[in-house]
């Protein structure tokens, strides 16, 4: 007796599941998997304002279906975004995370200073207290980010690069803080690094100004 009604009751049960779900067709339709909130994380008050209302177009559209090209171009033209990613909060909220881009140089360009960050994009200069080498000369961003990681493999200081010179010929000097200056060839770059490393390590007691590496396999100095 107790079996049959336990049984009646799980009919019931799946029954009014059942009409239920026909019964809100239509609710279940309009509501489920539609955006209702976004969240921003990674940028300060201001940008994450703005990148949010910017993003308003996704609300009440689809979660599954997301336009990633128009998405794509309101987030990388925040000049600070290096990448984002976006995790979907099913049934209806998506969450934004922001990676910055980080500050490697500071350039002036039209008399005003920019930083150049990671992502080649520049970003106009209103913090004075981030310490970056100065880039002087006409460089494309492919000169800059050769150059930074040929240093980066070869293990010289970046942090200690003061300034840094592009000339016409294609060719970086490089100032260090100590008032060093170091003269590059064009070509060879990375060999050339090393040389100058094993040799300041070698010479680390002395007295040197300029350290000229242009000439191949010679090492020109001027204490």
């Amino acid at each position: 007796m107790l079996q049959k009604k336990s049984k009646k009751i799980i009919i019931y049960f799946f029954m009014f599941i059942l009409i239920g779900t026909l019964n809100n067709k239509n609710l279940t339709e309009k509501n489920f998997f539609r955006v209702g909130d976004i969240s921003i994380k990674g940028l300060d008050k201001k940008d994450d304002f703005e990148l949010k209302n910017n993003l308003k177009f996704l609300e009440s559209g689809n979660i599954f279906f997301l336009n990633k090209i128009e998405i794509n171009k309101i987030i990388y033209s925040n000049s600070l975004i290096e990448n984002y990613f976006i995790t979907k909060k099913y049934p209806s909220s998506l969450l934004v995370e922001i990676n910055k881009t980080n500050f490697l140089a500071i350039i002036k360009k039209d008399n005003e200073l920019f930083f150049l960050g990671s992502n080649g994009k520049l970003i106009k200069k209103i913090n004075n207290e981030i310490n970056l080498p100065f880039v002087f000369g006409n460089f494309e961003n492919k000169n800059f980010f050769e150059l930074k990681k040929i240093i980066n493999e070869t293990g010289f200081d970046y942090s200690n690069i003061k300034n840094l010179f592009f000339f016409k010929s294609g060719r970086w000097d490089i100032e260090t803080k100590d008032g060093l200056l170091v003269k590059l060839p064009k070509d060879e770059l990375k060999k050339t690094l090393e040389i100058y490393l094993n040799f300041i390590s070698e010479n680390k007691n002395e007295k040197i100004d300029i350290i000229d590496l242009r000439q191949p396999d010679k090492i020109i100095i001027n204490g």
